[in-house]
């Protein structure tokens, strides 16, 4: 398998800006925890088009959207969605968070952002993840018991067509194709394609050996456990021949700033709790929730100087392109959504771009 001759330059990512930061929201559509009100699913949607324009407006570099297909979602077809985002948005790269290819075909998927990425004036990314709530496998007519086998099939021949103009392949999910002609192309010779990875290295091992670039998801746990996931990814890489320099890496997980580390949490908590009952059956315990304002969390909560300290420390550490927050999860009032944007825009981008910068590196 082969890979571009330098993804960093064809994600667009120029080193001497820094640590790019951006956005994304998983679709769902929870009540909110503190009073059990919650917007119509048509209110929902639109809030996902105004998050990304308020994104764009703050100078955010990326904002992306998920699907899962079960209750408390509103975003099953995302794709739709980011056409409308694509036409209320002019500057900022918009994509998928995570874009199920275990239970897609990868033809539609590839014509389905291709056109994005037109519509988009070549700003579309797609993130290609395996589902981490699996009721769509039922829903959509898969076996679970074919779940790793359906993801690493489908998403080598979404990464073919990417390839090749022309492609003739065969797998055991789906009919074969013989000199297929998948149209329309995007505005730049490949359409940026990202694989998406949880914090054990075995995925990001895979992503390495296929020179992929990696978004690598996190709930919690320590900068220095995701560390080993990072560095598995880029010894693979170098041992199937690909240079790990040229290959971006985008780290994706909770944020949320308060004045101080306890009011992050206080403000957090009951929608984390509320969101994790409601979507995966089990809460989270409030005790190792408290651990994510610590500085050697992940997890950027706390105040502004602290998660610029935090990601300034997981940009040491992994040396990364990207970071991605995840903002409204759990019912989040659409206005405290915006100010988070608006933080972000005024007070976090500018401090991470002072010390990630090339030109500033001399100044830290």
């Amino acid at each position: 398998m082969t890979a571009p001759s330098n993804p960093m330059h064809d994600f667009g990512f120029d080193q001497g800006q820094g640590l790019e930061m951006g956005i994304y929201t998983l679709g769902d559509h929870l009540p909110n925890p503190k009073d059990g009100s919650r917007v119509s699913a048509g209110e929902r949607v639109h809030e996902f088009i105004r998050y990304a324009q308020a994104a764009e407006q703050a100078g955010l570099a990326y904002f992306g959207l998920g699907e899962s297909h079960q209750e408390y979602f509103a975003s099953q077809a995302h794709a739709v969605i980011l056409g409308a985002i694509a036409q209320a948005t002019e500057k900022i790269r918009i994509g998928s968070s995570s874009t199920i290819i275990s239970t897609s075909d990868p033809v539609r998927v590839y014509e389905n952002f291709s056109t994005l990425d037109l519509i988009s004036n070549g700003r579309a990314e797609l993130v290609a993840g395996r589902a981490s709530r699996v009721g769509l496998f039922e829903l959509l007519g898969y076996d679970l018991r074919d779940y790793e086998e359906l993801y690493e099939e489908k998403l080598e021949l979404l990464l073919q067509i990417n390839r090749e103009e022309s492609v003739t392949w065969s797998g055991n999910f789906r009919a074969p194709l013989n000199e297929a002609e998948v149209i329309p192309r995007p505005a730049e010779e490949r359409l940026r394609i990202w694989r998406a990875v949880g914090g054990a290295p075995g995925s990001a091992i895979k992503a390495g050996l296929a020179g992929v670039p990696m978004v690598m998801a996190h709930l919690g746990g320590t900068t220095s456990v995701f560390q080993r996931t990072v560095d598995s990814y880029r010894q693979a890489a170098e041992h199937a021949g690909f240079d790990p320099a040229t290959l971006p890496i985008t780290t994706a997980g909770f944020f949320h700033v308060a004045e101080t580390s306890q009011k992050a949490l206080q403000n957090t908590y009951s929608h984390m709790n509320e969101g994790m009952i409601r979507t995966n059956g089990q809460g989270m315990p409030k005790q190792m929730y408290a651990q994510s304002v610590d500085p050697m969390s992940i997890a950027n909560l706390g105040s502004p100087q602290q998660v610029i300290e935090k990601i300034l420390h997981q940009h040491e550490v992994f040396g990364h392109q990207r970071y991605i927050g995840q903002i409204d999860f759990g019912g989040v009032e659409f206005a405290d959504v915006m100010k988070q944007i608006d933080i972000i825009g005024e007070e976090i981008i500018p401090a991470i771009r002072k010390y990630t910068a090339s030109s500033n590196q001399g100044d830290k």
